[in-house]
């Protein structure tokens, strides 16, 4: 609801004079909310979001144009904490699919030649990609709003919606063999690097177990994580069909640490590391 205030002004010859001042209310017919799918965004994911523009009015609302800035603040688009997936937009009309509308993603992102029929809603669904100019650490959020302009409105209309940095880990592993080219009856050494890209630790807890089976199967095999030797209770590995795993919560991978550059803003990820070896005779 917005206040009307108004007031005349009279001149003759050399006089000035105003009226009284009249004020009225404006109802506001239109309304627009905007949601995440997810609660949380994670470095290189996607974020999904849905916006519904309610018409409570008895006139058609339309053609509008829907501007999202892609929670990039003060307009720097740039520097986009978001990008547009392209091809993802979907829009619904009082729940009845219709034909995606126009997209723009250049300097922002923007849908064009949208209705939302008299007494109904309409309803944009999107997909979003996240961009190193996300703040990755926990804490960092990404605000997003959108614009819902035209149309026979007199204001545009805005909704926005914050989803915040999920705390939790991502793990990868790769592997690798040394030496390469081994004789048998000789020493092998299998290392194993996990990464964490997360924002925060992955602890026993997370119950990380690696597994592998080694052939030609290794004897008399040495573990280490991290430099230190392993005892017995924290893997198993069997010498007749090379069967290794380690013991659930064994492992555990620091969380990942983030710099932002100073000049161009993005955000650098040094992922927390954990490293596994197991050596044998071949």
């Amino acid at each position: 609801m917005a206040t009307i205030t108004n007031q005349a002004t009279l001149s003759y010859q050399n006089t000035v004079t105003n009226s009284n001042v009249t004020t009225g209310e404006l109802l506001e017919v239109v309304s627009a909310s905007k949601a995440a799918v997810s609660a949380g965004y994670t470095a290189d994911g996607h974020v999904a979001y849905a916006l519904s523009v309610v018409n409570a009015g008895t006139t058609e609302l339309g053609p509008v144009t829907v501007s999202d800035d892609l929670g990039a603040a003060g307009g720097a688009a740039e520097r986009a904490p978001l990008s547009y997936v392209e091809g993802s937009a979907r829009y619904y009309v009082n729940g009845a699919a219709q034909t995606a509308p126009a997209v723009s993603a250049e300097n922002g992102l923007t849908f064009s030649g949208l209705t939302v029929p008299a007494g109904g809603s309409a309803m944009l669904i999107y997909d979003t990609a996240v961009t190193a100019f996300a703040p990755p650490a926990q804490g960092g959020a990404i605000v997003n709003t959108a614009t819902i302009s035209g149309g026979g409105l007199t204001a545009p209309v805005t909704a926005a919606a914050t989803v915040t940095a999920a705390a939790e880990p991502e793990l990868t592993i790769a592997k690798s063999m040394s030496p390469a080219t081994v004789t048998e009856n000789a020493a092998l050494t299998y290392t194993f690097i996990i990464q964490n890209s997360g924002a925060a630790a992955a602890e026993a807890d997370a119950d990380i177990v690696v597994s592998d089976t080694f052939d030609p199967a290794l004897s008399n095999i040495t573990v280490t994580l991290d430099g230190e030797t392993l005892t017995a209770a924290d893997y198993s590995y069997d010498e007749a069909t090379g069967a290794f795993a380690t013991a659930a919560g064994a492992i555990t991978v620091p969380a990942a640490t983030f710099e932002q550059d100073e000049t161009d803003g993005f955000w650098v990820t040094t992922p927390g590391v954990a490293v596994l070896t197991v050596s044998g005779t071949v």
